[in-house]
């Protein structure tokens, strides 16, 4: 690399550390600079007409640099300052300047904040992604298990190990849940449930079900970088959280006996879990993943409106409502939803779509909805019966799909009851107290 390309992403770094603003950009290059030539606020108002959006990333600032033919004619030039500018928070205009995130400008100051050495910081970020590459034992930061799904595929759990876990806890209590998700995000809100999600689409003429396919690993690392980017976090900052809250799966995880065989969709799920990724399991993806689909949220819920409908979304399941304008556009309305989702960087699970009218059981997230939200009778009846057979049997013997933690995953049906029909979850709870474990 030639003096001048890196004169330029120098410059670029030092640029993308404050806000995006003339005067900022001025201000900023002019002390990495020594002084503010005279072609320094005309660059700065070519890199904003070129990058109107907000901050951009430094490496595309470096490559406007090093294209711009104006800049070129003031080379050569010197950085004469030898101690860069502290860089700075700078959220994007709007909402983002409201939120009530940390300011961690360094990495430094991050480690200090994480209570780990820099070099520990480096570990745990992963940026070279060798967590690719490293061997089953105690080096690797996540623990993997292929779970089944009830349509018989498999979903990888990434289980963060403890010291990684903490750190990303750390990051989700402090950094992510003072940003506020979509009105429309209902999965891993406070205060939001499944039934809070369901409840809109109750007693409506007919309900649309899509489904987001591979929905955590489409998340890939450069959009959880725009999150901490919009919240104000300097790049190299906004690059390292979001290296703590991504992962790349080793390649040698698919020659596992339990992995799933060969085949065109699995080949692609292979290539979004080899890139980076947020894991499914670790504690801050819901959180970034809610964020990172607030422009499809808000997208979607505008669609939904022009077409007499109301739209919530739970993780991966994308509802929607409405009487008869709505069902007038229904035969429609899934190709314009599918549209939007795959511009903004998903895809539609399109086996799972589901049109229900009020004739057949309206049915989303376990909740039947054709009158009032309410459990599913049969589903209430088998776990009513897998409780009974708990009483008579022990629970050892009912835990036939082998739950690592069979009680926590009997209370957490039971709490998904009660988010629909409490009077009922109250007679489930009373069963599950004098089972003896």
């Amino acid at each position: 690399m030639n003096l001048f390309q890196t004169c330029a992403g120098d410059l670029a770094e030092v640029l993308v550390e404050g806000h995006w603003r003339l005067d900022d950009l001025v201000s900023r290059g002019g002390l990495r600079l020594g002084r503010r030539p005279r072609w320094l606020r005309p660059l700065a108002r070519r890199l904003l007409e070129a990058f109107p959006d907000g901050r951009p990333t430094s490496d595309r600032v470096s490559a406007f640099l090093k294209s711009d033919a104006k800049f070129r004619k003031q080379w050569p030039f010197a950085l004469v300052v030898q101690n860069r500018p502290l860089p700075v928070m700078a959220p994007r205009p709007g909402p983002p300047e409201k939120w009530p995130v940390p300011a961690i400008v360094t990495p430094s100051r991050l480690a200090d904040r994480l209570g780990l050495s820099l070099d520990e910081l480096d570990w745990f970020a992963d940026r070279r992604g060798l967590e690719r590459l490293t061997i089953e034992g105690p080096l690797r930061h996540y623990s993997y298990r292929w779970k089944p799904k009830r349509n018989g595929s498999l979903r990888l759990i990434e289980a963060p190990k403890d010291r990684l876990k903490a750190i990303q806890r750390r990051i989700l209590d402090e950094v992510l849940a003072p940003i506020p998700p979509h009105d429309a995000a209902h999965g891993f809100c406070p205060g939001r449930s499944v039934g809070s999600f369901v409840e809109p689409h109750a007693g409506r003429s007919v309900v649309l079900k899509l489904d987001l396919d591979n929905f955590f690993p489409t998340i890939s690392l450069a959009r959880v970088i725009a999150v901490f980017l919009t919240a104000g976090y300097p790049e190299v900052v906004a690059r390292i959280l979001a290296g703590l809250c991504t992962n790349r799966v080793p390649s040698s995880l698919w020659k596992r006996p339990d992995a799933p065989s060969g085949g065109p969709e699995d080949w692609r799920t292979r290539h979004l879990y080899r890139e980076a990724h947020l894991p499914q399991g670790s504690p801050t993806s819901p959180n970034l993943a809610n964020l990172v689909a607030f422009r499809l949220d808000a997208r979607l819920s505008a669609l939904a409106s022009s077409s007499g409908a109301t739209y919530t979304r739970y993780a991966d399941d994308l509802a929607f409502s409405g009487d008869d304008r709505f069902a007038r556009s229904i035969a429609r309305f899934p190709v314009h939803a599918s549209a939007i989702v795959l511009e903004e960087g998903f895809a539609v699970n399109p086996r799972k779509t589901r049109v229900m009218r009020q004739g057949v059981r309206q049915q989303l997230a376990g909740a039947v909805l054709n009158v009032r939200p309410n459990i599913a009778r049969d589903e209430f009846d088998a776990l009513k019966a897998t409780l009974y057979n708990c009483l008579q049997h022990g629970p050892t013997a009912q835990n036939r799909a082998g739950h690592d933690d069979f009680r926590a995953h009997l209370l957490g049906r039971i709490a998904h009851v009660a988010t629909l029909n409490p009077d009922r979850a109250q007679k489930l709870q009373q069963m599950f107290d004098r089972i003896e474990w």
